[in-house]
């Protein structure tokens, strides 16, 4: 045997070995808690909502993957099925028009989208809509850099109080998280948080609760939830607001009934009384008329 001849033989084996090796690979690595959740920064109990989305956007990869894998397929078997043999000369033969073919390359990405359009439509009514009577209310009001948490009386909350943040100032210190203004949620509970800005336009995002919505000033916007997973989260403003922005960062914390119940009596001790409501907003926009 030639040395050419045992150069292709071992390229032969290796190409095998190499293709299984990469797809065992893939398949050890669709094991992995981070693949399951599809590399979000959440776990499905985190609230009532996490599951859904995790549930949307990993199918919808799936969907893409596998339609992605058959294209290249096609494209591929058509480029081999289809080459130009040797000897061959002249054009081969040309068609105009395959009106089958051609209702096919329609008819099934409109279907595909109409199904993701279904499916995305569907999840969005879902996490969107609002709670009737929910358990806690909390007005929340952004600020240039920090926020304000007011809790509404309501069913779980027996007088109204609230928390207010320092605003922001970068000092080249390490972050200390536990001065940052936290929002204390009962868990199994539902919750309704109003998302109100006193200035400029903020973004009230939590990545663990898969949550962001704008504040936009003069307008409330809505999140509701039920937070199912006891613990501190981070969240931050996620839209550009100014100098301090990247400072503008804040904590979730989920806790018992009675947790919260003596978080709310805390904070009334504190003197912590009433709502920070929109007197203290600074929008000279807001005021023309």
């Amino acid at each position: 045997m030639s040395s050419q001849d045992r150069t292709g033989s071992r390229r032969a084996k290796f190409i095998p070995i190499t293709g299984l090796f990469i797809a065992g690979a893939l398949a050890l690595s669709g094991c992995t808690a981070e693949s399951k959740n599809g590399w979000l920064p959440a776990e499905r109990d985190a609230t009532n909502h996490t599951g859904r989305i995790i549930d949307l956007w990993v199918n919808s990869w799936i969907t893409v993957l596998i339609i992605g894998l058959i294209t290249w397929v096609l494209m591929i078997w058509c480029i081999v099925a289809y080459r130009r043999r040797k000897g061959t000369v002249g054009y081969p033969r040309q068609t105009s028009y395959n009106l089958p073919l051609e209702i096919f390359y329609v008819m099934i990405p409109l279907f595909m989208v109409l199904v993701f359009f279904y499916f995305t439509d569907r999840d969005q009514r879902e996490i969107d809509a609002r709670v009737d009577n929910p358990d806690v209310t909390i007005d929340v009001r952004g600020k240039q850099w920090s926020w304000d948490f007011n809790y509404v009386q309501g069913n779980d909350v027996k007088e109204a109080v609230y928390d207010s943040g320092v605003q922001a100032q970068l000092d080249g210190k390490p972050f200390d998280k536990s001065v940052l203004p936290t929002l204390v949620l009962p868990i199994n509970r539902t919750v309704e948080l109003e998302l109100n800005s006193r200035d400029v336009i903020h973004s009230f995002w939590v990545p663990a609760f898969l949550a962001k919505r704008d504040m936009v000033p003069g307008k409330t916007n809505y999140i509701n939830l039920t937070p199912t997973a006891l613990g501190t989260f981070d969240g931050k403003c996620a839209e550009l607001c100014g100098e301090y922005h990247s400072e503008m960062l804040f904590r979730v914390k989920v806790v018992s009934e009675a947790d919260f119940q003596a978080h709310m009596a805390e904070l009334k001790a504190k003197g912590q009384t009433g709502n920070l409501g929109s007197e203290y907003d600074r929008n000279p926009n807001l005021n023309e008329k």
